[in-house]
């Protein structure tokens, strides 16, 4: 692979929060609100609602690990317990028994998570706004597919996806979801997520309380 054809990596999610919001200026000023999926893409949104002078908050789905891969997304669910599952989760040990109990597990999760974040402010009612869902990338998309689906039930006017990187895969899966999909690279050498960062360090949930507290 040649200099040219290798993709361009973001200094850090700050830096690809900001080149997402140059490229979705036209909804600045009209209140958008900026939904993260944590904990990673927590930075990005709260940086791109002050950018686009809109609200932020938090989205909450989780993904379903495989069996001895919990890395390995078969699937995600929202925040409702819908439950999206991928093609290859059958070819990954996931039976009906595991997909319950893994489900369980990332709902208790998902309830911990809101239990601990919504107390720092008010929801946010994604109803009749223009709403931007952020990820730092996609990997199978299978999170942002449940993001998606949960969001939609809300009725927002406008349901936006926003990633600075994507599998040609997963940006498959989520196109028919969102009103507009804004993807700034989806490379075909596409590994991991992290690839196309040089500072992709973990998030903690202090960052995140931090954000949501002010």
């Amino acid at each position: 692979m040649t200099q040219a054809d290798r993709p361009a990596v973001f200094r850090n999610r700050i830096d690809a929060a900001q080149q997402l919001a140059e490229r979705l200026q036209a909804y600045r000023g009209h209140n958008p609100l900026l939904l993260a999926i944590p904990r990673g893409a927590v930075p990005m949104a709260a940086s791109m609602a002050a950018a686009l002078q809109g609200d932020f908050d938090v989205v909450l789905a989780r993904k379903l690990g495989a069996p001895r891969q919990p890395e390995f997304a078969i699937g995600a669910v929202d925040e409702s317990g819908w439950i999206y599952l991928s093609p290859d989760a059958a070819g990954a040990g996931a039976d009906a028994d595991y997909i319950a109990a893994e489900r369980q597990r990332q709902m208790e999760c998902i309830r911990q998570r809101r239990a601990q974040y919504t107390p720092l402010r008010p929801r946010r009612d994604p109803a009749g706004r223009i709403v931007i869902v952020v990820d730092d990338g996609l990997a199978t998309g299978a999170t942002m597919v449940a993001a998606l689906h949960g969001l939609r039930k809300q009725h927002p006017a406008r349901l936006v996806c926003a990633v600075p990187v994507s599998s040609p895969e997963a940006l498959a899966l989520v196109r028919p979801l969102a009103d507009e999909l804004l993807c700034l690279q989806a490379p075909a050498n596409f590994q991991a997520v992290g690839q196309f960062y040089r500072d992709f360090d973990q998030v903690e949930d202090d960052e995140v309380i931090a954000l949501l507290k002010r």
